[in-house]
């Protein structure tokens, strides 16, 4: 094949049987489960040993792994210790990636693994997992307090890893539908298929280097605002158009601009994110429950009905970020956190797309067309 396709669009990197996308009609499903069933019902404990074992957990495995990852959320001092070291004002994507890098240096057999996956690759992998899911939460909640100089809050072992999460963020143990709606938010964004960011595990992935590295390089690439970083971008455009009565003069400006509606479309889906459509009802569950959202849903509501009708007939849709930022903002967690949070989540899709590239490796190499000069001679410098 040597069609030239922008940014892979359409191309087939790989086999997978982790996650589908049916964009026509909006469905997301993690290993034939939809995600509205698993939102609804599962927890990310379940969901992310759904992702990395194939099947859901009987009650057995399903404690014996909650156990594991309960075990494994501790940080080593000397993490800590580097975090303490960088700039406050850094933004948390760079502090994550940095902290998840450094960690490789911790543990032997970190850096190679052999071709396949016999019964001892399959415990490490698995074992890794199962470290780098629990401390990737731990890590982000521990900057919230080290950046304004605080040391960092322990984990609690009698939580579940929602609600542990938000108690080490805040110091406040959630109330029952906070930490259900952090639960259901980290389900749906541990998994999407072929991404940018799993795609860069998937690549660093095969050539062997350690799970590490193969995070960090994936943070590196979900920080960037055309993917995890959309959510905030969300946040500060609903800002700026201040009240609903806003939204039409705004949205015309950006239209004549040709600019960017964040959160608006999505490369995969034809119709609206089906994880828009939780999220949006999830804002109304918490409007009912606590008396009062802010003007921002409103907005974000206007906009959406504004859009749709401009850009609908085009397939531009609201996807994820739409309306996750908005219910992260009502829970009162700092904007620049929203995308670290999204790792928190991803992670359990980066660690099964780890293990499948493993199971049947073969290095990424792809081609290029070539638009550069022609053959030509060498002109020595005091001729040119």
């Amino acid at each position: 094949m040597n069609e030239y396709l922008p940014g892979l669009a359409g191309v087939p990197a790989t086999k997978s049987n982790i996650s589908s996308i049916d964009g026509e009609k909006g469905i997301l499903a993690y290993r034939g489960y939809s995600i509205q069933e698993l939102a609804e019902n599962s927890t990310f404990e379940e969901t992310s040993s759904l992702l990395l074992c194939g099947e859901l957990p009987s009650k057995a495995e399903l404690e014996e792994f909650d156990r594991q990852l309960r075990g494994e959320r501790k940080l080593k001092y000397n993490v800590r210790e580097i975090m303490k070291y960088l700039p406050a004002t850094g933004h948390p994507m760079e502090m994550l990636q940095t902290a998840i890098a450094s960690m490789g240096m911790f543990y032997k057999r970190s850096e190679v693994l052999t071709e396949g996956l016999g019964p001892e690759e399959e415990y490490y992998v698995h074992t890794m997992s199962v470290k780098i899911i629990a401390r990737i939460a731990t890590i982000v909640a521990a900057w919230q307090h080290v950046r304004h100089g605080y040391d960092p809050i322990e984990p609690r072992s009698d939580l579940n890893h929602a609600e542990n999460f938000l108690y080490m963020l805040t110091g406040v143990e959630p109330d029952p539908l906070t930490a259900r709606i952090m639960d259901a938010c980290l389900i749906m964004h541990a998994e999407h298929t072929i991404n940018a960011s799993t795609f860069a595990a998937m690549v660093c992935a095969s050539t062997l280097a350690g799970p590490f590295r193969v995070i960090a390089a994936a943070i590196g690439t979900l920080a960037g605002p055309l993917h995890g970083g959309a959510n905030q971008r969300v946040v500060e455009m609903l800002d700026e158009i201040g009240r609903p009565e806003n939204v039409r003069d705004w949205l015309e400006m950006k239209q004549e601009e040709k600019d960017v509606i964040w959160g608006m479309g999505h490369r995969e889906y034809k119709t609206k994110d089906p994880r828009a459509i939780i999220l949006q009802k999830m804002l109304h569950e918490w409007a009912d429950k606590k008396g009062d959202l802010s003007p921002m849903f409103e907005t974000a509501l206007e906009l959406e009905r504004q859009c749709e009708e401009i850009l609908g007939p085009k397939g531009v849709y609201p996807n994820v970020d739409y309306y996750s930022g908005i219910l992260y903002s009502e829970m009162g967690i700092p904007a620049d956190q929203f995308t670290p949070i999204f790792a928190v989540s991803r992670i359990a899709g980066w660690m099964a797309h780890w293990k499948e590239q493993l199971s049947d490796n073969r290095i990424f190499r792809p081609t290029q067309i070539y638009t550069g000069h022609p053959p030509r001679d060498y002109v020595p410098i005091d001729q040119r």
